[in-house]
C-alpha cells in the first residue's frame, strides 16, 4: 500500500542538509542497461539516468550531502558487479558518495527491514519490493523513533562501510 508519498523528485528537492539511500537487495527489477552489460555491450545511459544525475547535481549544488550505502552478499551477484561498474561515471559522477558493505560485516548491526531514503534525518521513505526485486510499493514515514532508529542504523553501516573506490568486485 502506498500512503503519504510525494512525488519523489519534490522528495529530494525539499532536502536542506542531508539524503542517504540504503540498499540492502543483490538485484533488483529488469534493466535493459543490466541485460546490455552482461551481453558485453557498452550503451549510452538512457535519459532517465541523465535526469537523475541532473537531479543529484540539483541537489549537491544546494549544499546537500547525497550518500549511498549499499549491502552486499558475496561473493557479488552479476547486478551488484553492473552497479559497481556504473556507480563511479553515473552516482559519484553526479555528486552522490557510495559506500559498499558486504552483508557478513553487518551482522551485528541493527538494520531496517527495507530499502529507504532518509531526509535531513526527519523523515524516511521506506520502498517496497517482491521477493524477484519487482518494485512493490513505498512510504513516507515522519514516526519519530523509526526515524531516529533509520538514522542510528544508516549512520553505523555508513562508518562500516568501504569507500566506492576501495571497494573490489
Amino acid at each position: 500500500m502506498q500512503q503519504n508519498v510525494p512525488d519523489f523528485t519534490a522528495l529530494l528537492r525539499s532536502a536542506e542538509r542531508s539524503a542517504v539511500h540504503l540498499e540492502m537487495r543483490d538485484s533488483y527489477m529488469a534493466d535493459p542497461l543490466f541485460d546490455a552489460w552482461r551481453e558485453g555491450r557498452d550503451v549510452e545511459l538512457p535519459e532517465e539516468y541523465r535526469q537523475w544525475q541532473e537531479l543529484v547535481g540539483e541537489t549537491t549544488a544546494r549544499g546537500v550531502t547525497l550518500r549511498r550505502v549499499r549491502i552486499v552478499s558475496e561473493p557479488v551477484t552479476d547486478y551488484i558487479r553492473w552497479e559497481h561498474s556504473l556507480t563511479a561515471r553515473h552516482n559519484i559522477a553526479a555528486g552522490e558518495i557510495v559506500r559498499w558493505l558486504p552483508r557478513r560485516l553487518s551482522s551485528d548491526l541493527a538494520l531496517p527491514g527495507n530499502d529507504l531514503w532518509s531526509i535531513d534525518d526527519e523523515r524516511v521513505l521506506f520502498h517496497w519490493f517482491t521477493g524477484d526485486g519487482e518494485w512493490a510499493g513505498h512510504e513516507v514515514n515522519e514516526d519519530h523513533a523509526t526515524v531516529k532508529m533509520v538514522v542510528a542504523s544508516v549512520e553505523a553501516l555508513w562508518d562500516r562501510a568501504i569507500p566506492h573506490e576501495e571497494f573490489v568486485v
